[in-house]
């Protein structure tokens, strides 16, 4: 039985699991974006961001840990020097599965699992949406109906008439 077992298994021994997830870790690294299937990617998603978030701090003992999980000394040192500097200032969420659909051999469901920080395409659709403007319902409303109102002489000698607004025509 599998109680309390969470992490997907992927059909795979522990060692073949953790060479894979590895593998893929350090592709992923190298080239910022890697095609996989969905069930990979989300498995790499949760093997990976640990590792990005301690690439953070430049110490030896973060770096002997990540390289116990790579295994790779040019990813360790791409991912201190480069990738840790583009994502000093986000606090998680480093990565980004996009689906992509399915593969034709065994309709597996497809996937691109990315940086974040390095969809150049995604970060110039952010740069270049204006802020939202908040519309507030009841002031300029208000302002529109009491100007007219206040601009009708008031003559006191003559009994008060219904003043015809744009919003309620006057009764007749």
């Amino acid at each position: 039985m599998r109680h309390n077992k969470k992490f997907n298994h992927l059909g795979r021994t522990t060692s073949h699991r953790k060479a894979m997830l590895s593998n893929m870790a350090s592709s992923l690294i190298q080239h910022k974006r890697i095609a996989t299937t969905l069930a990979k990617a989300k498995a790499l998603q949760v093997y990976v961001e640990p590792l990005l978030t301690k690439s953070k701090e430049d110490t030896t003992h973060s770096r002997r840990t990540v390289f116990s999980h790579l295994q790779n000394k040019e990813m360790v040192t791409e991912l201190f020097q480069n990738v840790s500097v583009k994502i000093a200032g986000r606090p998680g969420g480093y990565t980004r599965i996009l689906r992509t659909g399915f593969r034709l051999g065994d309709n597996a469901e497809m996937c691109i699992i990315e940086l974040v920080d390095y969809n150049e395409n995604m970060l110039k659709e952010k740069a270049t949406k204006k802020a939202a403007r908040t519309r507030r319902a009841g002031t300029a409303k208000k302002a529109d109906v009491a100007a007219p109102v206040a601009a009708a002489p008031v003559d006191a000698a003559k009994p008060a008439a219904p003043v015809a607004t744009e919003e309620a025509p006057a009764a007749e």
